[in-house]
């Protein structure tokens, strides 16, 4: 099967992995999948997981949104932050959802607390469900 690159970009850190077979994103409108030879492009991606497989493992990771680059020679994704699976403090992400959902309860002073707190608790509940793959 054919294979590509894929270069993942955050503010702090840069991943690459080579020899990829698949990679399926979070798009805002739904889940994608990209094989080698996809269509070029620019996709806005949303909070959730990112699937990589190459020749003999399959990585998860947790992102809370950015933008896919796909060229004919690699996939960029360009990300607000990524966490591999492996690597999500359970007992931490547990604490963030509990302290979200108690501000829930609390009374928003705007709507832009209440978006953020909504954002808050969406980031939280994806590394959780990430962290057990």
């Amino acid at each position: 099967m054919k294979t590509f690159s894929v270069e993942i970009v955050t503010p702090i850190n840069v991943i690459s992995e080579e020899n990829v077979r698949y990679i399926r994103c979070p798009g805002l409108d739904g889940s994608f999948g990209i094989l080698k030879n996809h269509r070029e492009g620019i996709i806005a991606l949303g909070i959730g997981e990112v699937k990589i497989e190459n020749d003999n493992s399959i990585e998860w990771y947790a992102t809370s949104g950015g933008f896919v680059e796909i060229t004919s020679d690699k996939i960029e994704l360009l990300l607000e932050s990524i966490e591999k699976s492996s690597d999500i403090d359970v007992k931490r992400a547990a604490k963030s959802i509990e302290r979200a959902r108690g501000r829930k309860v609390e009374p928003q002073n705007n709507k832009i607390d209440s978006l953020r707190l909504e954002a808050s608790l969406a980031r939280a509940i994806n590394r959780l469900n990430v962290s057990k793959k």
